[in-house]
């Protein structure tokens, strides 16, 4: 399977609150040769517009990060829109926090199975994004493991952050290993130190093992979209999506 590159907008949210930023920002990720997007953290746009500046780009949007709140209760609206932006991935950024502690976490599936198989109904995934804290044991078994127990792969896939699994501690190969075939997209971004202070980088910038990363990914064969997020930059969040489409690229992927 072809993994294609993307940016994750996230990285670029301050440039992104207005419609006019939105294509401006827009355009300059075209011009850096991406070809995917992420539609996330961004100011107010109708469906439609974000489409149409998109298409005119030739940028494709391949995944949204949406308010928990939303995929709950507007569960049709929510399709509607994503089969205007043409996405057929629907993830959310982050457990909320009450569903992270073993008094409430059974509630996470019981709320969000419904809307998870509304969505597969309608052809679409239900993605859920990870950070550190579901590799936390909670009454000896990791929140990351539970997800995947909780829901079948055709109602939740993860969007396996690579910088948040190293963080939380874990094996990044071994979890794309482990999850294998719920893998459609990935966020991609490296881990570097300043004396004992962990950074995000961008890819091949730091000191994670990418080589064996990206044959991992093309070993489980599910991934389509490597998607570059940087939550926080060093200098210009641009010219980190740069830098990692850049090293990327040298590698073949495109």
């Amino acid at each position: 399977m072809t993994m294609t590159l993307g940016a994750q907008l996230y990285t670029v949210r301050n440039y992104v609150k207005t419609e006019a930023d939105i294509r401006f920002t827009l355009k300059k990720i075209a011009e850096m040769g991406y070809t995917t997007v992420q539609a996330s953290a961004l100011g107010p746009i109708a469906p439609e517009r974000l489409r149409e500046i998109c298409d005119e780009l030739s940028l494709k949007i391949v995944l949204t990060h949406i308010p928990p709140d939303r995929l709950l209760g507007e569960t049709e609206q929510v399709i509607r829109e994503h089969d205007v932006l043409g996405c057929d991935y629907v993830g959310i950024g982050s457990m909320p926090d009450k569903y992270r502690t073993a008094e409430w976490y059974s509630h996470f599936a019981e709320d969000f199975r419904e809307p998870a198989k509304k969505l597969a109904a309608a052809g679409k995934l239900f993605m859920y994004h990870n950070h550190n804290f579901e590799f936390e044991k909670i009454g000896g078994k990791r929140l990351i493991e539970r997800l995947a127990e909780d829901f079948a792969a055709d109602e939740m896939g993860f969007t396996l952050d690579t910088y948040w699994v190293h963080a939380g501690g874990a094996d990044v190969v071994q979890w794309i290993e482990q999850l294998a075939d719920r893998l459609p997209c990935v966020h991609l971004k490296d881990m570097a130190v300043q004396g004992s202070t962990q950074l995000m980088a961008p890819v091949l910038e730091g000191n994670m093992n990418f080589h064996a990363i990206m044959q991992a990914l093309e070993k489980a064969g599910s991934t389509k979209y490597l998607l570059i997020e940087q939550d926080t930059c060093q200098g210009s969040p641009f010219d980190s999506l740069q830098t990692s489409y850049t090293n990327l690229a040298a590698l073949g992927y495109k």
